[in-house]
């Protein structure tokens, strides 16, 4: 997956939990994760994220033989059908037997700081490595939404996670990187980010962007009856996914992939007439 693609790509979720914040249980059973997960290659997906722990605020781990049980029997059979698949997980141990049944991606959510034998693990394999900008685990992370400068202090703490990826050796065009939209940050603080998320390129990483469903949409939709719904969040994505093809992400990550793999073919088209023009 370390090629340059020629126009941003569609990461499609599949949570295999019964607690995420959006889709949580909707997916839980082998044959309803196999069914969404070829619902949303046939609208476009270029990858499948398989996620076995919810890391919204406030949630609760599962055991590492829960959360294994919960990914690896997916990961194989996608495997087999030749599918890209990502698996999001914080777990040295999951991340290894994800790539043994033949995962592609890993994509960590804390950048190995929530198991310090990730880096190694994926270091020793021929994985790419997605690490987010990360503070601490979804029961306390809402706590640690302080900043003075959001996005030159999210930079310079993923440029560390990402000195660290190198120096476990992981080669740097396996590596990807994430801002972590969500994750420990407040509203304001989110929007601050996606507004320099430009910068983020500089740092010379694939970019991957991840705003699906989240709380700072909901709340700037919000009105009368309250913050916008989970699952009408979706077309304020869209809008942001347009955004950054357009600055040229590597992905979009997201539960709805039609709309976003339309937004980028757009912009894909919209850059060849830029470029023959």
């Amino acid at each position: 997956m370390s090629e340059a693609p020629s126009r941003t790509l569609v990461m499609g979720i599949l949570n295999v939990t019964p607690d995420s914040f959006s889709d949580g249980g909707d997916h839980f059973a082998h044959d309803d994760a196999l069914t969404h997960a070829q619902q949303m290659l046939d609208e476009g997906a270029d990858i499948i994220d398989v996620g076995g722990e919810s890391t919204r605020p406030g949630s609760v781990r599962p055991s590492e033989d829960e959360e294994l049980s919960r990914v690896i029997p997916v990961v194989d059979a996608l495997a087999d059908r030749g599918v890209t698949v990502s698996v999001d997980t914080m777990r040295s141990s999951v991340a290894r037997a994800a790539i043994d049944h033949g995962a592609a991606i890993i994509n960590d959510v804390s950048a190995g700081l929530a198991d310090e034998e990730m880096l190694k693990v994926v270091a020793a394999s021929g994985a790419d490595y997605i690490a987010m900008h990360w503070r601490g685990h979804g029961a306390v992370m809402n706590d640690l939404a302080h900043y003075d400068d959001v996005t030159a202090e999210v930079m310079d703490e993923l440029s560390g996670r990402i000195d660290a990826a190198l120096a476990a050796g992981i080669p740097a065009e396996r590596l990807i990187i994430d801002p972590g939209y969500g994750f420990a940050k407040d509203a304001d603080q989110n929007w601050e980010l996606l507004a320099d998320q430009e910068h983020f390129q500089t740092l010379g990483y694939r970019v991957l962007v991840g705003v699906s469903r989240k709380r700072f949409l909901g709340e700037l939709l919000r009105d009368a009856k309250g913050a916008r719904p989970v699952l009408q969040r979706d077309d304020a994505a869209v809008a942001i996914t347009t955004l950054s093809a357009l600055q040229g992400v590597w992905a979009v990550r997201t539960h709805t992939v039609r709309q976003h793999r339309d937004a980028v073919e757009v912009v894909a088209r919209l850059r060849t007439e830029w470029q023959q023009g």
